[in-house]
């Protein structure tokens, strides 16, 4: 399996934790990333609102009718057989990346939040759930939490930057960032437990990944107040940070071991979600 290797140099944190996996897993998580990078830089690149619409058609139509000859749609078609992903996860992340492609972008509910969250970055955390061989349909809804974490982040950390795009998901204030970034801490908390799902060769990875991106939001709130946000610009973790960030993850691994599996899934704001999707189709 070819890839472009997107993952090393749009997604650092992800590469970072990507270095625990083994190297065929990580290949296969790579080729997924490469898949959903190119859909989403569709959305962001410059070009007029008309040329990205008509470029994102045709790529869609070439996902659907299985046009092997661009590598992206190849790997990803056969990470779909391999992995048994969903059609219908497929097609909800091109809902979610379509829906940026307009000169206006205005969310004006937690729903709408969530839902759109969702769509371009917990399919991600469920069709990676996938790869990584995890079953249980709650670890596989955790394992969508995750991404809705992580993406909730995003937009936490973006907000400036997606303004000046015309894209408007929280309000540009500090007690919105600071509300979004407590409501993905809810997410973040859910997806803990479930990771013992994920075989442990495995586990480590994703336990860094989660803190390293987790750790952007603690940072966000360490500026305070909106004139201190907007200051210092695009948030990242550092190198220091992220080896620290990876000590503590020994930490959760062992936390682990020790706790017991919790098998109830806590629904708490899936049911916004679930009112537009069934996600139980799509797992």
């Amino acid at each position: 399996m070819s890839n472009q290797n997107y993952l090393s140099i749009y997604a650092k944190s992800f590469n970072w934790a990507g270095f625990f996996l083994p190297k065929k897993t990580y290949l296969k998580c790579s080729a997924l990333y490469d898949f959903c990078r190119v859909v989403d830089n569709i959305a962001d690149d410059e070009n007029s609102i008309e040329f990205k619409k008509n470029k994102f058609k045709d790529f869609e139509n070439n996902f659907n009718q299985k046009n092997f000859n661009d590598p992206i749609i190849k790997n990803m078609w056969e990470l779909i057989d391999e992995f048994n992903i969903s059609l219908k996860v497929i097609h909800d992340l091109f809902d979610g990346v379509r829906s940026d492609i307009n000169e206006k972008v205005k969310l004006n509910s937690k729903k709408e939040l969530l839902i759109y969250s969702y769509r371009v970055a917990g399919t991600v955390g469920l069709m990676m759930a996938k790869i990584l061989k995890v079953n249980k349909k709650s670890s596989l809804k955790s394992a969508i939490d995750l991404g809705i974490a992580m993406q909730l982040t995003n937009i936490s950390r973006d907000v400036i930057e997606d303004l000046k795009n015309g894209r408007s998901y929280i309000n540009e204030n500090f007690d919105e960032i600071k509300s979004t970034i407590k409501l993905s801490e809810k997410f973040y908390e859910n997806s803990f437990y479930s990771i013992n799902e994920i075989p442990i060769s495995f586990r480590f990875s994703i336990l860094v990944a989660r803190r390293v991106y987790r750790k952007i939001g603690y940072k966000i709130l360490n500026k305070k107040n909106f004139e201190n946000y907007e200051k210092s610009g695009k948030i990242y973790v550092t190198k220091l940070e992220k080896i620290m960030e990876t000590f503590i993850s020994i930490f959760d691994l062992i936390k682990l071991l020790l706790v017991n599996k919790n098998d109830e899934y806590l629904q708490h704001d899936h049911f916004l979600i679930s009112e537009e999707l069934n996600l139980n189709e799509r797992i």
